[in-house]
């Protein structure tokens, strides 16, 4: 197996979460410092936070929630597209065949934007993706896109667009994923996320592999 390149923030209580979301908080029950037997804790936070799977069901009534979601999408041949825009700007489909240039398509794309750069500092002019774009990429075979920002859409979008156009795709996404260390080209991912019962996001321990799996 080839090396595998971590592409996940650290989660912790500084992480930047949603304004109005439940931030990352850890609370120790038993603690070998405090002379209990073993160390034990619990953590509360939003299911949105660091990188993470959204699930149908966060965006649309009959959405699937997260538990419910297939795991092909999440793990396989996976391309790193770079696109450079203003901020706020969301990519489109002239913009994925800039980055294309004459590359074929991979099933999963991941969009290295640059416009979110640090986890721990939540702001609100990050790049987005188009609804014209999720359309280009499901046409294209793509199960799988993901950005290096907290959405899919604008921070101000209430009518989420490219998230609708996510579920009448039926394709997958990512978001919050870290690729400033990451060069444009082919890997392989691996994001699942975890069967967490009618929640509408997972967090995910996301990896691209150098090479093809084995």
């Amino acid at each position: 197996m080839g090396r595998l390149i971590d592409i996940s923030p650290r989660v912790s209580p500084v992480t930047a979460v949603w304004p109005g979301d439940v931030p990352f908080e850890r609370q120790v029950a038993l603690s070998l410092a405090a002379g209990d037997t073993l160390e034990l804790s619990a953590i509360r936070s939003t299911v949105h936070v660091g990188a993470h799977a959204d699930a149908p069901s966060h965006y649309h009534v009959d959405g699937r929630a997260i538990d419910a979601q297939p795991l092909e999408p999440y793990c396989g041949p996976c391309q790193v597209l770079e696109v450079r825009l203003p901020r706020g700007a969301r990519i489109l489909p002239e913009h994925l065949d800039a980055a294309l240039g004459a590359q074929a398509l991979a099933p999963r794309v991941l969009f290295k934007t640059g416009s979110f750069p640090d986890p721990d500092a939540f702001n609100e002019d990050f790049n987005s993706l188009s609804p014209e774009l999720v359309e280009r990429l499901h046409a294209g075979g793509c199960v799988l896109v993901g950005i290096d920002t907290p959405s899919v859409d604008p921070f101000a979008s209430k009518a989420l667009e490219s998230h609708q156009a996510l579920y009448r795709t039926g394709m997958a996404n990512l978001e919050g994923v870290v690729l400033d260390a990451v060069s444009p080209g082919r890997y392989t991912l691996l994001a699942l996320p975890l069967k967490l019962a009618g929640c509408d996001a997972s967090p995910v321990r996301a990896v691209l592999v150098e090479g093809a799996l084995d």
